[in-house]
């Protein structure tokens, strides 16, 4: 399978200003994305889609091609899968086709080799049509999560089932994360969302998983990266 990964890092966000290309021990958040990429063979390519003429230029820098995003793809409110498709069609359209589409978000830089590199024998190796990355719930929704029950209660999400009074004897959950998105390039064009065919996953371990969205998660990676941890797995 012909394999291209992509970057999607818009201009905004709320949570993280300039979060995209801020600084992380020294080098912009979306290099590590980037170098990734470049470490893995099968990968014949690498796009970053912004609508940000600095993350365009630091894109450059690393080593990237860039997909110039409109604006309405751009927007807080605009789908990812839609910014997902535009990409695939503009690299269609140069006149390269392949077959596989990895998205390698900006907000998982302590990701390895070996994630991406899993979600692509994965999804090789079986009938899926995207694999994901997860890794273990740090909560329970059978267990210890709760939601709104009228004006004024909580209740458990599971409140419709019988009580689990023990966590070991929930069912297993886990997280989705940002570490990796390999996909069957007709998936995406076809379908409208992440879950409507069939969907595989491999696991992360929680050291990796970092999902930085506010300046508290850029300092949890900060010290991860500086003190080795999150590589020890």
């Amino acid at each position: 399978m012909s394999t291209i990964a992509f970057v999607f890092a818009r201009g905004g966000s709320k949570g993280l200003p300039g979060k995209n290309i801020k600084p992380l021990c020294g080098k912009p958040l979306l290099h590590y994305s980037i170098e990734i990429a470049q470490q893995i063979p099968e990968i014949s390519a690498i796009y970053v889609s912004t609508d940000c003429d600095h993350i365009a230029a630091s894109a450059i820098q690393a080593g990237a091609l860039v997909i110039k995003r409109p604006a309405e793809l751009a927007s807080d409110t605009a789908a990812e899968w839609l910014a997902w498709q535009h990409a695939i069609l503009q690299v269609q359209q140069s006149g390269i086709q392949f077959d596989t589409f990895v998205s390698l978000p900006t907000t998982s830089p302590l990701r390895a080799v070996q994630d991406v590199t899993a979600a692509l024998a994965r999804l090789k190796t079986t009938a899926a049509d995207i694999c994901i990355g997860v890794t273990p719930a740090a909560r329970n929704p059978y267990f210890n999560m709760v939601k709104p029950k009228g004006d004024d209660e909580v209740c458990l999400f599971n409140n419709d089932q019988q009580q689990i009074k023990r966590r070991q004897d929930a069912p297993v959950a886990f997280d989705i994360t940002t570490v990796v998105y390999a996909a069957r390039v007709n998936y995406i064009l076809e379908k409208n969302a992440l879950f409507a065919g069939k969907v595989t996953s491999i696991e992360v371990p929680k050291q990796r998983a970092v999902d930085i969205d506010d300046m508290y998660d850029f300092l949890f990676a900060e010290s991860l990266l500086k003190s080795g941890a999150a590589f020890d797995v």
